[in-house]
């Protein structure tokens, strides 16, 4: 029996989280490169196209996947018979691997995690504390399952206590089109059934830890109900046509993971937790022999894909463009962004607003201009800016009217669906909003040239940022009209998946 010291645990935990950031799991490059293969939707693939052209970026850079480098979440299991020689507390020292994963020189990873959440939300500056779940188990060794979860997509995590009699199918096929597209698929769907309400939720954050294995198990049928639903859930929540994105097409989930546990009779306690675009996990055993060591990846095991904008896509200048030339875009149109962009998330707009309902005047002028929705990765060595991908819009749907109505603010750019009341005032006001690819953040930031801050820069990675793009992708997702892609595209992929595959009767 080894004994497993202080800074196995702490190497380990860096090393991994470091490991995570740059190296998609390969069961998910497969599984997402195999939806690309078969999609028939033009704007899903060029999705899939863009998350796995930025995943084989980041493998080659070592930087990365997404600007939201995740609340991290593990689960330990503890054996009763580890020998330890350590001075901190289990708990201290994966927050120490954590501090020091975060805060490395050369991959330098965006700290997201807000202290006093009810009051002051201060950013710990090092994204700690992790969320530790432990079990005491048999053995003598100590397993580790790690994984960094991106905002957008645990902010869509869903949980109801039906009624024993209740239809887990039809509340998860009911819950996935409320969910929006925040949590940028295709992704996994974890679900945890059973025990109480924390229990179920644990369950299926757990169940993502998971490898994608769905098509091992269509292939060799499944065994027990659990595994029944998971094939029954997969293809019905892909009938939706909700798509890449949310801009409609064939595949929405690569995977459901369903985890259970014993209830009371009166309860059927059900969780729902999205796995995005941007799925970082890694799983490891400590025997006191060392710390754990992460092997990389063949690039090879990546696949070559190549992205073209299209013939229809169109360049705008950012320093010229008219509110005229706004109306002409299409939904679905690509435009290629050059020129000066604003950046401002959740914070600086609610600072913004505050300060015009106050009478005061804005530290930048946001007449005629684009806002981008983004909290960038800091850059290292050369880079203008790290890691820039979109933030989820409908978070800022409240602040739009009155950014429109009293800025004269052109258009925005983000992630996934706007709500009702945000495309109402984007139409009132003749704006525009435009989408960019969640989960593609490394190629994203490769458009940025320049990069400085213009306000607020107290709020750290929130701040308002000025960046200097050139031929930055984006869709027209919520034209001046208010017609809205995440509305029309899901629509008519899932008449087209009904009438290519009529739903059979169970």
């Amino acid at each position: 029996m080894g004994t497993i010291q202080q800074s196995h645990i702490i190497d380990s935990i860096a090393d991994s989280l470091q490991f995570m950031s740059y190296f998609h799991p390969l069961d998910f490059i497969t599984a997402v490169n195999e939806a690309y293969e078969r999609e028939e939707s033009k704007a899903a693939k060029s999705a899939m196209a863009q998350i796995l052209i930025n995943s084989r970026m980041c493998a080659q850079g070592r930087r990365p996947i997404c600007q939201d480098t995740g609340i991290v979440t593990v689960f330990v299991n503890v054996g009763m018979d580890v020998s330890w020689d350590c001075e901190m507390p289990l708990t201290d020292m994966i927050n120490e691997g954590v501090r020091r994963a975060y805060t490395h020189p050369d991959n330098v990873l965006r700290a997201s995690i807000l202290a006093d959440p009810a009051g002051a939300r201060k950013n710990t500056g090092d994204n700690t504390p992790a969320v530790i779940h432990y079990d005491i188990v048999p053995g003598d060794k100590v397993e580790v399952f790690i994984a960094a979860k991106g905002g957008g997509s645990e902010n869509k995590a869903k949980l109801a206590m039906l009624n024993p009699s209740d239809s887990i199918v039809d509340w998860v096929l009911e819950t996935v089109p409320k969910m929006g597209a925040g949590w940028c698929p295709p992704g996994m769907l974890g679900i945890g059934i059973g025990g109480t309400a924390e229990k179920a939720a644990v369950l299926a954050k757990k169940s993502l830890m998971d490898p994608v294995d769905i098509h091992e198990l269509r292939k060799r049928g499944p065994k027990n109900r659990v595994e029944e639903l998971r094939l029954e859930l997969m293809d019905k929540v892909n009938r939706l046509g909700i798509g890449a994105q949310g801009l409609g097409g064939l595949t929405t989930v690569l995977d459901v993971k369903i985890l259970d546990y014993p209830t009371h009779a009166a309860s059927k306690p059900v969780a729902m937790i999205p796995n995005c675009a941007a799925t970082r996990h890694v799983h490891f055993v400590l025997d006191g022999s060392g710390a754990a060591t992460f092997s990389p990846p063949s690039i090879d095991d990546w696949p070559e894909i190549t992205w073209d904008p299209g013939a229809d896509a169109i360049r705008v200048d950012l320093e010229t463009v008219t509110a005229a030339d706004i109306k002409t875009w299409e939904p679905g149109q690509t435009i290629l962004l050059s020129g000066k962009l604003l950046t401002g998330r959740d914070a600086a707009h609610k600072r913004m607003t505050e300060m015009l309902d106050r009478g005061e005047t804005l530290p930048v002028d946001l007449k005629g201009r684009f806002i981008y929705y983004v909290g960038p990765v800091k850059p290292v060595r050369e880079e203008a800016v790290g890691p820039a991908g979109p933030t989820t819009s409908t978070r800022m749907d409240k602040f739009t009217r009155q950014m429109l109505a009293e800025t004269g603010l052109a258009g925005m750019v983000g992630k996934a669906e706007r709500g009702d009341v945000a495309i109402d005032a984007i139409k009132e006001f003749g704006a525009v909003y435009l989408m960019a690819v969640g989960g593609a953040a490394y190629l994203v930031s490769k458009a940025i040239k320049k990069s400085r801050v213009v306000a607020f820069e107290e709020l750290g990675m929130e701040a308002i940022y000025e960046f200097e793009v050139e031929d930055m992708p984006v869709t027209v997702a919520v034209d001046s009209q208010g017609v809205s892609v995440h509305n029309t595209g899901p629509a008519q992929w899932k008449q087209v998946i009904e009438l290519k595959v009529p739903e059979k009767t169970t």
